[in-house]
């Protein structure tokens, strides 16, 4: 098992939205849905655009604004592509007002 980091403030991922945040160099976006929260790499797998920057969630999916790539933030699997690798995921978890990642 990895350590769980403190990658910035619970307030900074609204119900419904998603944002970056750099994790040892890693671009990591974390998802809050229906009160839970998601890690998932924050680059797609096809041609390596940022998902959480212009891409659309949609429950616990995410469109790359890119070329239409969909995954599932709580697996990491594609969905539909072009994509053909998955994303990677993380635990993710809220403590004392702060998001968690382990990594």
């Amino acid at each position: 098992m990895g350590e769980f980091l403190v990658v910035g403030a619970a307030d900074a991922v609204a119900e419904g939205a998603a944002a970056a945040f750099e994790v040892e160099g890693a671009q990591i976006g974390v998802a809050r849905v229906a009160g839970t929260l998601y890690a998932f790499s924050d680059v797609c797998t096809h041609q390596g655009c940022n998902l959480t920057s212009g891409g659309d969630l949609d429950g616990t999916e995410i469109t790359c604004e890119c070329h239409g790539s969909v995954f599932a933030i709580d697996t990491g699997a594609v969905l539909d592509g072009p994509a053909a690798r998955p994303i990677e995921t993380y635990p993710a978890r809220e403590v004392d007002g702060q998001i968690q990642i382990e990594v």
